[in-house]
């Protein structure tokens, strides 16, 4: 593939790369020692191991099974010391070589007397007085019982000594210590000489276009690089509530306040009317006059293919508050919560500068109460709530009605045959137009004002008892949904060709669309939904080699109901031969006669999830692991697309997806949205029996660790998904059939839930443990992902504080009969996948020192640099010819047929060969397969330099740079994949834009952060 990204290169590069990090330090002939000690039958954590051979001298602790682990041990004999409170001290002398077994000791308990006399408390001597010339005295240090207390050092000693500790990481006593025992003296407030029990912070990100590098052209044409910043606030205080005399002991509180304010600017190429197409035919019709005039001319013509870019700003202002409490009751009680408010302003432009605004307010809390009945048993409630106010003010709106000045009728208009667009001011503007050859399409934003709410309760037990650790609860959460929107009030054309048998643009120019789509009416919109969870778990720890993880959760998520019923479904008869609207507020199918909720959509209650885990070291003191699972998810957020759907059907709105015939279906610009039997008025209709999703997963790993501080992990994961969703068009046909039912409804979509998919995945995982002040992981996946979904994933709410709700686009089968067909590979199906990443930090000691002295010591320490390199392979896309679906108002679910010629042997410029495909066949349907093209690789490799600066013992500034594609890389996010039917007299015969990049990943950009602690 010319011009394309070689991720196969790619990976190689980085695989060389990050294992000669990996091994820099391997030592020679030098094997790593296992072992674990034990106090009868249990594992002892916390033991101190020491190999000691000559003037080498190691230190090792015991993890929380007993082991103990000495990376790289010179062969030869070591004298191995394990010591521990209140137990004896064992010696012996191993000798180490590369394939020793581990070895276990087993200490004995001390008699009671010596337990005692070690634990005894001695007062210690007094300081002597120092001249006042000394440096101030280090935080105290509690000698062993008995010890001599130590005559102060002069100011020169004391410095010297605190320069040479050792070359350390992160503040920690151990160079790369990851003992969970070890606490670092600058761990919290026990940093030394601090006397405040509040923290507080302050940061600032900052952003400049300046050092950024300029955005990347697929078109080839460069734009004046645009001025553009970043910029981030952030303050933090922490600390107790103490009011005296008033809240002597109140609780601990936390507050984070973020202020930013962003613009982003980004490179956007298309292709607009030529001069010389838009005088291609007279008279043009008025309509098409008028809306043509929002098209800017060409402003550059060397690309043969795009002919014009833009450079697209966007901003957003955040405001964000974070708040938290807790406060402990006696020995028995605590009470915590959190309660977060985000304010988000953020308007973006599109390629005609449009310039849409969305505000959002989300507000987000929660409490919880714990209570400890005994060692053995505790109690956990809790309340949740969420809030989300979500307004989108489209360009146009109370500002131009552009439909109307057009002269397209509106919806008042009852001269006319036919509905019109809505020209309501909160909802002028153009409507939608799509051109198949590749002419950048118009549109604009669709005014709405949502507000979103969950409320929530939850309770869990934990009880504790022997090797068995039991989890018992629920939850329960009230959602509700209110919009005031329109789902597409000002009407969408699509102009193909058919009409004209010439070209798109000249049915455009003509004032005849091929294909009309409008939805309008119950604009407000009331949505509750109820879900609930129980669920029971038991974490049995066998024995310290084999614990077992199993437990039950039942989980059900309610059909979405509307507030007043307004919800239309079809009442289908079996064949789909029939069909009639049935409403939520008279739940009765007129032709089947059965009798449906007010949601329309029957409940499953059947979500019943198992799930076990099972972590396994097979040869106790080993390093080995196995650790394999299998377990059940339901998806229960798969209801909200389908309600919005139903909620703007006939006959509650006017709706209608309509293809344009001279003889039954007469449409132009003016008058083009209008009934055309036998398409039904209803655009949407969805399965009764609608059933949730759900996917079983299982899963097998195996760890074990390597010399030279390298763990590998191999991995395996397995996926399969029930009852997918699936859409696709009833009574359809294909290109130049014959109709089999003439009076059989068409032109809605049908939603059902029968689709399937699987994935399996390998992935090998190499981490070197950080040691010398250097960590690194590498993992490799191969994966494969097949599915007939038209989406996979829910299609849920989100979160409070997002700036705005994103549905997951279905794809529509090509052929209703046989759904089959529609099975390839998923949309996210990267078989090839390189994750790496390092991480080296020059360290510090105790007293701030490093391995140098003076002002290169200063200069040298503390310094973190970090990387994280991704390399995959492209993900699937599916080549579209857009034609009209018989029948409907539907372009797009289409394919062409595959010819022989090669696919990636695309003309200079081209990734993708236009030969490679051609029309179906007439009376049959493309046999070019879903998903079948390869998108372009990926590689990203981001860096970060990071430093702390102690400037004195409090105050402490923390300074990040941060580089996003910091080899300024090339990255096209997809091709363009489009195909133009081909027409009797058509002047263009493919899209001219077909196998081209449709964008880029950002560019190389640079950004500061500067935190000052204290």
């Amino acid at each position: 593939m010319k011009g394309s990204i070689s991720w196969r290169h790619s990976i190689g590069r980085c695989l060389a790369c990050v294992l000669a990090c990996l091994v820099l330090s391997i030592p020679a002939r030098a094997s790593e020692y296992h072992g674990q000690v034990a106090f009868g039958d249990l594992p002892l954590p916390g033991a101190t191991v020491t190999a000691t051979q000559g003037s080498k001298k190691f230190i090792a602790i015991s993890d929380d099974q007993g082991n103990y682990f000495f990376p790289d041990l010179s062969d030869g004999v070591w004298k191995i010391e394990v010591q521990m409170s209140c137990f004896a001290t064992v010696n012996q002398d191993v000798t180490i070589t590369p394939s020793m077994p581990s070895i276990r000791f087993d200490l004995k308990l001390l008699p009671l007397a010596e337990i005692i006399a070690q634990t005894k408390i001695v007062k210690a001597a007094p300081i002597p007085q120092v001249a006042a010339a000394l440096p101030e005295a280090p935080a105290k240090i509690t000698k062993p019982a008995g010890a001599p207390a130590e005559m102060p050092k002069p100011a020169e000693e004391s410095a010297q000594s605190s320069s040479s500790d050792g070359f350390l990481v992160n503040g920690s006593v151990n160079n790369a210590a990851t003992s969970q025992y070890t606490l670092a003296p600058a761990f919290g407030n026990n940093r030394k000489g601090s006397k405040s029990l509040y923290s507080t912070g302050l940061a600032v990100i900052l952003d400049n276009s300046v050092l950024d590098a300029r955005p990347y052209s697929v078109s080839g044409y460069n734009l004046p690089k645009s001025a553009v910043n970043k910029i981030t606030g952030v303050a933090t205080f922490g600390g107790p509530i103490n009011i005296p005399h008033v809240l002597a002991h109140g609780p601990n509180f936390f507050v984070a306040y973020e202020w930013t304010r962003d613009s982003l600017a980004t490179a956007q190429p298309g292709l607009m009317p030529t001069a010389e197409q838009r005088t291609s035919l007279t008279p043009i019709d008025p309509v098409a006059q008028a809306l043509l005039a929002l098209y800017p001319l060409p402003n550059f013509t060397e690309n043969p293919q795009y002919n014009y870019e833009a450079s697209i700003l966007s901003h957003t202002h955040q405001d964000a508050l974070q708040t938290r409490l807790d406060k402990t009751f006696g020995h028995k009680d605590e009470v915590y919560g959190n309660f977060a408010i985000q304010s988000t302003r953020a308007d973006s432009a599109n390629l005609f500068n449009f310039v849409d605004t969305t505000d959002t307010l989300g507000l987000r809390g929660n409490i919880n109460w714990d209570h400890r009945f005994n060692h053995t048993l505790y109690e956990n409630l809790g309340f949740q709530f969420s809030r989300l106010r979500t307004t989108v003010t489209p360009f146009f709106e109370n500002r131009i009605n552009v439909s109307g000045d057009a002269g397209i009728s509106g919806s008042a208009d009852i001269t006319k045959v036919g509905y019109g667009n809505l020209q309501d001011p909160a909802n002028w503007g153009p409507p939608t137009l799509n051109f198949s050859s590749g002419i950048s399409g118009l549109s604009d934003g669709i005014s709405s004002f949502d507000r979103n709410r969950t409320d929530g309760v939850s309770a869990s037990t934990k009880y504790y008892r022997g090797h068995h650790n039991v989890t018992a609860g629920g939850d329960f959460r009230r959602q509700e949904f209110n919009y005031l929107a329109q789902q597409n009030p000002r009407g969408t054309y699509t102009f193909n060709g058919d009409a004209s048998g010439v070209s798109d643009f000249t049915d455009f120019l003509s004032g005849i669309p091929d294909t009309s789509q409008i939805a309008y009416g119950n604009a407000d919109k009331y949505f509750r939904q109820s879900v609930y969870d129980l669920y029971a778990t038991d974490d049995w720890r066998i024995r310290p080699e084999l614990t077992i993880n199993a437990g039950l959760r039942w989980e059900y998520g309610a059909p979405i109901t509307e507030l007043y019923n307004r919800l239309v479904n079809l009442d289908v008869v079996p064949d789909f031969s029939s069909v009639a609207p049935v409403l939520g507020t008279s739940p009765t199918g007129s032709l089947t006669g059965e009798h449906y909720p007010t949601s329309l959509v029957r409940p499953d209650k059947l979500g019943i999830e198992p799930r076990i885990g099972v972590s396994w070291r097979p040869i106790p003191g080993s390093s080995i692991v196995i650790r394999g699972g299998y377990g059940i998810y339901d998806d229960t957020s798969v209801y909200q697309s389908t309600a919005l759907q139903m909620a703007q059907q006939s006959p509650l709105s006017t709706s209608l997806s309509v293809q344009y015939n001279s003889a039954t279906c007469q449409l132009t610009l003016e008058n083009g949205f209008r009934p055309c039997p036998p398409t039904t008025p209803n655009t949407f209709a969805v399965d009764p029996n609608f059933r949730v999703g759900y996917a079983q997963t299982w899963q097998l790993a195996v760890q074990r660790d390597l010399p030279v501080a390298l763990q590998m992990t191999a991995t395996y994961l397995g996926i399969k998904g029930i009852h997918g969703v699936q859409e696709f068009l009833p009574n359809t046909n294909p290109i130049g059939a014959t109709t089999v039912c003439v009076t059989c409804q068409s032109g809605f979509i049908y939603r059902a839930s029968n689709g399937n998919s699987d994935r399996e995945s390998f992935s090998l995982q190499l981490r070197r443990r950080l040691r010398s002040g250097f960590t690194a992981t590498a993992q490799y996946t191969y994966s494969k992902s097949t599915d007939d979904d038209s989406v996979l994933g829910g299609q849920g709410p989100v979160a409070a504080g997002a700036v705005s709700q994103t549905l997951a686009t279905p794809s529509i089968a090509q052929d209703w009969r046989n759904l089959n067909a529609e099975r390839g590979p998923s949309t996210f199906d990267q078989r090839h996948l390189l994750n790496a990443s390092f991480q080296y930090t020059t360290g510090m000691g105790l007293g701030g020192g490093t391995l140098l002295t003076g002002w290169r010591g200063r200069v040298y320490k503390e310094w973190t640099v970090l990387g994280q390199i991704v390399a995959g392979s492209g993900l699937p896309e599916t080549p579209s010819y857009l034609a009209t679906v018989s029948g409907t108002g539907q372009t797009g679910p289409i394919r062409p047929d595959r010819t022989a010629a090669s696919l990636y042997s695309g003309s200079p410029g081209r990734f993708l060969n236009p030969a490679a495909y051609a029309p179906p066949l007439p009376g049959q349907w493309g046999n070019a397969g879903r998903d079948s093209i390869s998108g372009p690789g990926q590689f990203t490799f981001n860096a970060s330099l990071a430093r702390t600066f102690r400037l004195t013992q409090r105050f402490n500034l923390d300074i990040h740079v941060d580089a996003n594609n910091v080899l300024n890389h090339v990255v096209f996010t997809n091709w363009n994949a489009t195909l133009t039917p081909v027409l009797p007299n058509s002047m263009f015969p493919s899209n001219p834009l077909f196998g081209l990049p449709t964008s880029a990943n950002t560019m190389r950009s640079l950004q500061t952060t500067a935190r000052l602690r204290f």
